[in-house]
């Protein structure tokens, strides 16, 4: 979702309480409180070694520079799936693209860990990953369609006409192109004006999913995709050249990206990032870290589709993925601790460590930071197992009336809450006592 920089409040004063998710619902569980674990910490330890921290950092930028170059190529296969798509439509290579944005999706939210401590990936992301959308606002939906309340752009339908009104404005979407998309967003001022990235194109792919919390995904024919006879969905000429523009942004903003994290190059991120401290260096990726894991991915991402029970809430809505999406952005808070990230080539990129730090200064709370880490996954990957061995998604474990597998979800942020704590341990342990990983404004 595109948002505003938040207050941050540090977790160290937040109680770690999963209740309050309405009367209705099964009884929330209880973890042990971050200031529990404070009250029985030991002093901050003081600065490390400034060479070791160095090492870290700019071992981090090699994990950034990985990942990213993997969402890259992962993007690059989408579009070349897409390509083939519009060149020739059918079952099968409908079905090839949506495989590929699955797979692609698989780098990209390992990537996410690297927005909060590094603006230059934050003020990038909303253009590729910005969530939840207003659908209406790209193509034709079902007349029970629910919007955002006040939005102007909810049901524009830009495949559909050439020009939209937003308010008093009339804006010409003549044609369709990645500069255009992108100054859509946020159209109106309503941040559920999404008309680029992952979503847009997942929509594009799937269509709408309008099983609510029964089993399904969406259901988009490749007729839609059709030029002539057989054609459904009307104005396939625009709704191919959508498709077209959102994919070749996302992947030029990808590559864009790249060139922001390699080594050696003047004036990019990188030179940045490692030219500065190391302390300051350590303090973006335990952020990263924390703030991923507490405010976004326990909070915005989990939370609220679970109190509101919302369909519409839940991350990748389209394709029914977000068990997976899950699991790989807490995947990508271990691999920035750790040192080590699983390339789609199946090589592992490991080096020097956070974890390698912090044992140094404090064994055990390395020790439980690695735990927690461990635990948070199992978690994750049981909303991942729901999904592909019991064919119970995300979706459908959110519903009001499925206590068991909101527990299961509800286990999930337990976790990553808990987890978030001893990030702040672990981050004291280096001297960095105040790091207030963002909430978004949510209390546990």
């Amino acid at each position: 979702m595109i948002r505003m920089p938040l207050a941050s409040a540090s977790l160290l004063a937040i109680a770690i309480s999963l209740a309050g998710c309405g009367e209705d619902k099964a009884p929330a569980t209880q973890a042990a409180t971050p200031a529990t674990a404070t009250e029985n910490a030991a002093p901050a330890a003081g600065k490390v070694d400034e060479a070791a921290a160095k090492a870290v950092v700019n071992h981090y930028a090699d994990l950034a520079l990985a990942v990213f170059s993997d969402a890259a190529s992962t993007g690059k296969a989408l579009q070349s799936a897409v390509d083939a798509l519009l060149a020739d439509p059918s079952e099968a290579t409908l079905k090839a693209a949506r495989e590929a944005w699955l797979a692609a999706r698989v780098p990209y939210m390992q990537s996410e860990v690297f927005r909060f401590g590094n603006p230059v990936v934050d003020e990038w992301e909303g253009q590729l990953n910005a969530w939840p959308l207003d659908e209406g606002l790209i193509d034709y939906v079902a007349d029970d369609y629910q919007h955002a309340l006040g939005n102007p752009g909810a049901q524009a339908n830009i495949i559909a006409n050439t020009e939209i009104q937003v308010g008093e404005d009339k804006i010409d979407v003549t044609e369709i192109n990645g500069e255009l998309l992108a100054s859509l967003n946020e159209l109106g001022g309503s941040e559920a004006n999404v008309a680029t990235g992952y979503h847009a194109i997942e929509f594009l792919l799937w269509g709408q999913d309008l099983n609510g919390t029964n089993p399904g995904a969406g259901e988009r024919p490749y007729t839609d995709y059709v030029v002539g006879e057989g054609a459904t969905g009307g104005h396939n000429e625009r709704r191919r050249a959508f498709l077209k523009a959102a994919t070749d942004l996302l992947v030029s903003d990808l590559n864009d990206m790249v060139e922001q994290w390699k080594d050696g190059v003047e004036g990019n991120y990188r030179s940045e990032l490692v030219a500065d401290s190391g302390e300051n260096g350590l303090r973006k990726m335990l952020f990263g870290m924390g703030s991923l894991s507490l405010g976004e991915l326990a909070g915005e991402r989990m939370k609220v589709a679970l109190e509101a029970n919302s369909t519409e809430d839940e991350h990748d809505c389209f394709s029914d993925n977000t068990h997976n999406s899950h699991f790989y952005n807490g995947k990508g808070i271990r691999n920035v601790y750790l040192g080590e990230y699983k390339k789609v080539d199946g090589t592992t990129l490991t080096g020097p460590s956070l974890s390698e730090l912090v044992a140094k200064a404090d064994a055990q709370a390395d020790t439980t930071l690695k735990a927690d880490l461990q635990d948070t996954e199992a978690k994750l990957q049981a909303l991942v197992d729901s999904a592909e061995k019991n064919n119970v998604h995300f979706d459908q474990l959110i519903a009001a009336d499925n206590a068991e597998g909101q527990q299961l979800v509800r286990d999930a942020i337990a976790a990553l809450v808990k987890q978030t704590g001893a990030i702040e341990q672990a981050a004291g342990k280096l001297g960095i006592s105040d790091l207030n990983p963002d909430t978004a404004d949510h209390e546990f």
